[in-house]
């Protein structure tokens, strides 16, 4: 009986002891969670200096329910958008650790670009076509006129005793992109103008058809694009992409949160970022009347510059640290994207939707577009640059904006599937 109730007595003590240290797992293992989630919450939500406009997305939710005046939703969904584009670049940058340079760069300048894809397919949902016109026109204005051009400044007074070269392989082809999204911008135009004030009906819809034949045609040059950038000639991108690892490994940096938890902070972010684009795209024209501003300046100039914040800032840091190739590769990729992805797929996707969005971007917006990318190419033809490059794009971005500041005319929405933006 006394060895029974020994082995009773020690398999009671061994229970005991198992469940003792279930128990101690199961804490440090909430123990660690919780120190996982505080270290996701001080580099996600912390690690920006923008973290101060966050407060700005709960109040943009906050009047919006409450029904506050129109403007002051537009205010606080603008302010909240720019940190969240900030952190979505950080997010894809953290992703770009364990997929890699080449897939890394490639997402994040995808990524870059996800808030003006979000606000341009608000936009084209709810049929505010002139709002989709000038963003993503603001979009391409804004990555080769403002950010391209104030990294060249940023870093030819950096290293003002010394030229800064790059390669020209990738801006060339580059270039050649945005020359074919100009001419399938151009030819709606064209066609329009050729046929003067005949405008009926059947040219209405013949424009509609060469915008989406036009459309496709760009989407098809981009995929051609992707394959020759990640396949066949790789080598034109690998000295950009050589640097930035040299770069990183010289800094020491390293992924400071996990894949799966910066993916699952990605869909959060542009999950809100989402929901802060329909409130811009509802109230952009009660906070247009408002404030005294046109729809132009404000979707052609403010929504672009708070889309393009990381980029700016990152594209900046590479140029002063004499890194040209990359500052080129965030600015002209980004605009690239914008004009042979994006506004195709608009296009498209309002073919499929039952919305007219054609190419026609009227002659003032082709314009601007047209002699932004002859004043790229001059800047970018000798391979080298200088603080005078970068002063002489940014005034002209700031001239265009001038210009679209002081173009109060108001718009007839119902022509607009014409492509005419007067009333």
């Amino acid at each position: 009986m006394g060895s029974l109730r020994d082995l009773e007595h020690n398999v009671g003590e061994e229970l005991d002891r198992k469940n003792d240290e279930e128990i101690i797992m199961k804490k440090k293992k909430n123990a660690q969670l919780f120190r996982i989630l505080l270290v996701n919450i001080q580099e996600v939500i912390l690690g920006t200096k923008l973290c101060l406009l966050l407060p700005a997305i709960p109040l943009a939710i906050l009047a919006q329910y409450y029904h506050f005046a129109r403007p002051w939703i537009f205010a606080f969904s603008l302010l909240g958008l720019a940190p969240l584009a900030e952190r979505v670049s950080f997010l894809t940058e953290q992703i770009a650790h364990f997929t890699g340079p080449t897939v890394g760069g490639l997402l994040n300048a995808t990524c870059g670009n996800a808030t003006e894809m979000i606000i341009g397919l608000f936009a084209l949902y709810q049929r505010k076509i002139h709002v989709l016109k000038y963003s993503l026109l603001g979009s391409i204005l804004s990555n080769l006129l403002l950010v391209l051009g104030s990294s060249l400044f940023c870093g030819g007074l950096a290293n003002i005793k010394k030229e800064q070269t790059f390669d020209r392989k990738q801006a060339d082809v580059n270039s050649l992109l945005l020359l074919l999204g100009l001419l399938c911008h151009m030819l709606p135009l064209m066609y329009r103008l050729a046929l003067g004030p005949s405008i009926n009906n059947n040219v209405a819809t013949s424009i509609l058809g060469l915008s989406r034949v036009s459309s496709i045609g760009m989407l098809i040059a981009y995929a051609a694009y992707l394959f020759f950038q990640l396949k066949t000639h790789r080598q034109f991108f690998e000295s950009s992409e050589e640097e930035e690892e040299e770069n990183k490994v010289s800094e020491d940096e390293e992924a400071v949160i996990g894949f799966w938890s910066s993916f699952a902070w990605l869909i959060g972010m542009t999950i809100t970022i989402a929901l802060l684009s329909e409130y811009v795209v509802g109230t952009i024209e009660a906070a247009s009347d408002s404030w005294g501003i046109s729809v132009s300046f404000i979707s052609l100039i403010l929504l672009p510059i708070v889309g393009n914040a990381a980029e700016h800032a990152g594209s900046i840091i590479f140029a002063l640290k004499n890194k040209l190739d990359i500052s080129l590769g965030v600015a002209l990729g980004s605009a690239s994207q914008i004009s042979m992805f994006v506004v195709p797929l608009c296009v498209i996707m309002g073919w499929i939707i039952g919305v007219d969005m054609d190419l026609d971007f009227s002659i003032l917006e082709t314009g601007s577009l047209a002699f932004s990318i002859i004043l790229i190419a001059f800047t970018l033809q000798d391979g080298t640059s200088h603080y005078m490059k970068g002063i002489i794009l940014c005034l002209a971005y700031c001239v265009i904006g001038a210009c679209f500041f002081f173009h109060k005319i108001p718009i007839n929405i119902e022509n607009y599937s014409s492509g005419i933006m007067s009333s």
